[in-house]
């Protein structure tokens, strides 16, 4: 269903949550039908198991995790991929929760995150972390510019915490109406959003986003 939906759509950017690590690869070649002059650059970051310290696995026993792809309209400009745990975790939760993100040399960041399910306030901390610690830290290593982060926050668009209350000043939200966000820096905009049934293959439906750049602003 969602190798069927990126045919159909043909997005530049693929965040996935709750996956097994194989599952991209379908993806990576779905992307790369819609663009075939064009590279694909895929990164994936497992969760980690609370005792072992050893990555989550699926039932099939692949590594479970977080993914994201991205289109890399010049592919001799190359990307690189980031990946961390979370300092905060629900010490309750068997699952260590992390973020992934790949940068282009264009200066073009994604990112993904799945926080925490089984408490909001370590999902609210996990965001702010990601948002104002993570993102600045990239940028001082390699000059990160404009940012789009697909994620699983796990704060109800409606509820309290909100999401929108780890979103920093001049960034933009948008959402599925349920637990998924996609967050963009100053350098973007969002145009318009759908929301993409998934006909019970998943938990969540798709989300589906338009952004494109800012106009430069004169004076």
């Amino acid at each position: 269903m969602a190798a069927a939906l990126v045919h159909e759509h043909q997005p530049e950017m693929v965040s996935l949550n709750e996956v097994c690590r194989s599952d991209l690869r379908p993806l990576e070649q779905a992307l790369s039908a819609g663009f075939p002059k064009a590279a694909v650059a895929t990164a994936f970051a497992p969760a980690k198991d609370r005792q072992t310290q050893a990555p989550v696995r699926c039932q099939n026993g692949q590594e479970f995790g977080d993914g994201v792809l991205l289109v890399v309209a010049r592919p001799e400009g190359g990307a690189r991929t980031d990946s961390g745990l979370y300092p905060a975790q629900d010490l309750q939760d068997t699952e260590e929760r992390v973020w992934v993100c790949i940068h282009l040399a264009a200066g073009l960041s994604a990112c993904t995150t799945h926080t925490s399910s089984t408490d909001a306030a370590v999902a609210l901390n996990q965001c702010r972390y990601l948002l104002d610690s993570v993102v600045p830290m990239i940028s001082r290593r390699g000059g990160v510019g404009p940012i789009i982060i697909g994620a699983d926050l796990n704060l109800a668009a409606r509820g309290s915490p909100s999401p929108q209350s780890c979103v920093p000043s001049g960034y933009q939200r948008t959402d599925d109406g349920g637990l998924q966000d996609v967050m963009v820096g100053p350098d973007l905009r969002v145009r318009g959003h759908w929301v993409l049934d998934m006909h019970g293959t998943t938990d969540h439906p798709g989300l589906l986003v338009d952004v494109d750049l800012r106009p430069p602003s004169v004076g």
